[in-house]
């Protein structure tokens, strides 16, 4: 039997063919109908009968989408507000005929990186996204670790420490979720340009200000090292409460070399002395681990039921 794994975006949903052995067959996207909740279903459910023509049967099914599913299955979304609210994955099963899992989009990607993915031979993965957002998920041989709330993982939501604030004088920012000093509003892809805008007086995007970090721009290096030390800080928090031994890294910030390679190094100077660091790896699967995720959890609900 074929697993269909589906990972809505606020701009795309990827539609993804695997065999049970987790290959991945055919994949392909469209855009995000964000506003209407019947279109989104409609638009979902159009995907899920195309993956039933192509691989010539009534696959399992997956789904991965930003934002909080909790307990009773009910969303909160920022980045799909129109699912807001609604028991999706009941509604889904409804129409579909067929067992639906749903997921938060980083557990997914953890999910994905701890069995077969970077974390492959790790007992204990911590997947983190650091892109437009900053979200993650701990995988203990290769089960996410209990939901509750659905909260666990939320890493940029934990707060910028008083140490760094005052160390770089940062403004105390809103966050996108309403609480205020998240530290995903200084380390996500926004956040960069509020850094860059705070150090420098200039608006740079990510990828402009990656690109002056390879030029050795002295303003682009002082934000790099604020970055990495927040970051740091975060991730050594993630190290003292749960203990991962690799933190795997996706989402597009991941992309920039400099991060990548000296986090380890920041994370140390935030753990008590003779402490291991986490090693810190980037996603096997890359921007298609999401989608991986989505079909593990259909494949593993879809046995259950």
């Amino acid at each position: 039997m074929a697993v269909f794994g589906l990972d809505i975006g606020g701009t795309k949903i990827e539609t993804a063919i695997f065999n049970n052995d987790l290959e991945q067959q055919l994949s392909w996207r469209i855009a995000t109908p964000t506003q209407d909740y019947q279109a989104l279903l409609d638009a979902i459910c159009q995907q899920v009968q195309k993956a039933d023509e192509l691989s010539g049967c009534c696959g399992a099914l997956g789904i991965g989408m930003p934002g909080i599913v909790n307990d009773d299955g009910q969303v909160l979304s920022a980045n799909v507000p129109c699912a807001s609210g609604k028991v999706i994955g009941k509604d889904l099963q409804a129409l579909l005929q067929r067992p639906v899992a749903i997921l938060n989009d980083t557990r997914c990607f953890a999910l994905s990186e701890a069995n077969g993915g970077a974390g492959q031979g790790f007992e204990r993965v911590f997947g983190a996204i650091l892109g437009t957002g900053a979200a993650g998920g701990m995988c203990i041989q290769g089960e996410l670790l209990n939901q509750g709330l659905g909260l666990s993982g939320e890493y940029g939501h934990l707060p910028l420490s008083a140490y760094l604030q005052q160390k770089y004088q940062l403004p105390i920012l809103k966050c996108g979720c309403g609480l205020t000093g998240c530290v995903e509003s200084y380390i996500a892809g926004p956040g960069i340009k509020a850094l860059n805008e705070h150090f420098t007086g200039q608006s740079k995007t990510a990828i402009e200000w990656a690109q002056a970090i390879k030029n050795n721009d002295k303003g682009a290096l002082e934000v790099l090292a604020c970055h990495l030390d927040i970051l740091g800080e975060t991730f050594a928090a993630i190290a003292k409460s749960l203990h991962p031994e690799v933190i795997i890294l996706g989402g597009g910030l991941s992309l920039v070399e400099e991060i990548v390679e000296q986090l380890p190094h920041a994370i140390g100077k935030h753990l008590f002395p003779g402490f291991a660091v986490p090693e810190v790896k980037l996603a096997k699967f890359g921007d298609s681990s999401g989608v991986r995720g989505a079909a593990i959890i259909g494949s593993v609900h879809a046995q259950s039921e």
